[in-house]
């Protein structure tokens, strides 16, 4: 978020932990190859692949490039019609290199070690290295751990910096006891934490919503706001993640990650500056300013069988490698109240959820009701609500809903909308939304990166509801269909407050 002006980053050598793995192939390498159409990546570098599978480099560059070949043919995918350049794929294909070798075990990183030493002979990275682990969490702390005993990650001619993708931990404990781990042969500045909701335009546009035009800041408070929806529904299933589903669950792998950094972006206080530390301070504000979540006032939720897009689909039970009799919860809601001068009152509704209606994730800010006063003793019986809504995907934009007086010799008000489209007014290409998030590490920019203590803040915030969910496990599972916008006690949430969801 500092100086966005189009420069190469610094020559580097990343090394890629799980690099045969299914993030790797379906976001990482091809933003490394986005990076370098855009020509934001330098003459000299270098991509190392450490995997448990042992492959030929050969082997693992030709998978990859298949998997992009499948990519942009992909009917409805955005990179339907552009195919892979080949002078491009071949600048990436030969800047890699493979290593087959097993996470938990120094001989691995001593090769790791020597193998970076060689190549710093063919191609000179001055010393940078990232580390991008892609691998299963639990080596998280094992990896970091076997770096720096392999004096892996001591900064030296160049720096050295190491990217972590979620989940990081899987409640306030082990979230602790993780940064604890990663402190000790880490320091904070080397430390990037990834969340790729984040590596969205739409996202980093609110800050520019907010704080770039002097007329929206004054209507963001708790005297104009009447209450904000946060809702990021995807209409697919599990796929093949049953392994990582049933350990993990909808609240712990979006809520405390994807949803609270939306949420976060709406209600932080303007910072004094785009200093990455600066962002993430006031962030960090938001989530020690919410009340911990009361188990009433989250509602969880599992698919049944149901119809999606006219297709009969299964529900999540009878998916691969899910129990027969699984109580894990594919759909989270939640009310929440940040206790400050900006928002005290105005209550915070999330919700996400598998195998609803339609993929869509967007952020709709509801104002209060003008006073009814002046039409008192004209025909119109009701107005219609004021929304702003920040449409995050698919379809990236923003709408103003408001009253207008509809034609006639009658006052007679109706509700109107006005639109702004991303794709009417900038030319965008293809992303994964992985590209500014590696370009920033590799220019040093932490911003967009979570600090260990707002990863912290934000598991406390749901801790409690971890904590209930674990002791009574619910009896009425599966309680919505697949289709459908999820189970009636998330309406349920929001109408004993007098209100109601948005449609999906």
């Amino acid at each position: 978020m500092t100086d966005r002006k189009a420069r190469p980053a610094p020559p580097f050598a990343m090394v890629i932990f799980g690099a045969g793995g299914d993030l790797t192939k379906r976001l990482v390498v091809p933003a490394l190859y986005n990076l370098e159409r855009n020509g934001m990546l330098p003459e000299k570098f270098a991509i190392v692949g450490v995997d448990h599978n042992a492959r030929s480099v050969a082997d693992w560059s030709a998978g990859l490039r298949d998997f992009m070949d499948q990519m942009t043919q992909a009917k409805g995918s955005e990179f339907e019609d552009r195919r892979v350049d080949d002078s491009l794929w071949r600048r990436i294909a030969g800047s890699m290199s493979y290593i087959q070798g097993d996470f938990t075990r120094g001989e691995t990183f001593a090769r790791l070690a020597d193998h970076l030493k060689a190549r710093a002979k063919d191609t000179p990275y001055g010393g940078n290295v990232l580390f991008y682990l892609a691998a299963a969490d639990r080596f998280f702390g094992e990896i970091v751990d076997r770096l720096g005993e392999a004096n892996l990650l001591h900064d030296g001619d160049g720096w050295r910096r190491v990217i972590i993708e979620k989940p990081f931990g899987h409640d306030l404990a082990s979230a602790k006891a993780l940064n604890a781990r990663i402190a000790r042969v880490l320091k904070e500045d080397q430390t990037y934490r990834i969340d790729h909701f984040l590596g969205k335009e739409t996202v980093q546009n609110i800050m520019a919503l907010r704080f770039a035009n002097g007329f929206f800041e004054p209507l963001w408070n708790r005297d104009r706001i009447d209450h904000v929806q946060i809702t990021v529904a995807e209409s697919i299933g599990i796929a093949k993640r049953g392994k990582f589903y049933e350990a993990t669950g909808a609240l712990r792998d979006m809520v405390p990650n994807h949803l609270f950094q939306l949420l976060a972006m709406t209600a932080m206080e303007p910072p004094v500056s785009f200093n990455a530390n600066a962002i993430r301070g006031k962030k960090t504000d938001v989530f020690c300013a919410m009340h911990p979540v009361r188990p009433g006032d989250a509602v969880r939720g599992q698919y049944g069988e149901g119809l999606v897009g006219g297709e009969k689909v299964k529900g999540y039970r009878e998916e691969q490698f899910v129990a027969p009799d699984s109580t894990v919860e594919t759909f989270v809601a939640m009310r929440l109240h940040i206790d400050n001068w900006r928002w005290a009152g105005v209550p915070f509704y999330l919700r996400t959820g598998k195998r609803m209606p339609k993929r869509s994730t967007e952020i709709a800010i509801r104002f209060k009701n003008a006073p009814y006063a002046l039409f008192r003793d004209t025909p119109v019986d009701m107005m219609h609500a004021d929304w702003m809504i920040l449409q995050i995907q698919p379809d990236e934009g923003i709408r103003l809903r408001f009253n207008a007086k509809r034609p006639g010799q009658t006052v007679a008000l109706d509700g109107v909308a006005m639109d702004f489209r991303y794709a009417d007014w900038f030319k965008q290409a293809p992303s994964v939304g992985y590209e500014t998030l590696i370009y920033d590490c590799l220019i040093g920019d932490a911003t967009l990166f979570q600090r260990a203590d707002q990863v912290e803040a934000a598991w406390a915030v749901v801790q409690p509801v971890l904590d209930a969910w674990a002791a009574e496990k619910p009896r009425n599972f599966p309680n919505y269909a697949a289709g459908s916008a999820g189970p009636d006690e998330a309406n349920a949430l929001l109408a004993r407050d007098g209100r109601s969801w948005r449609p999906v």
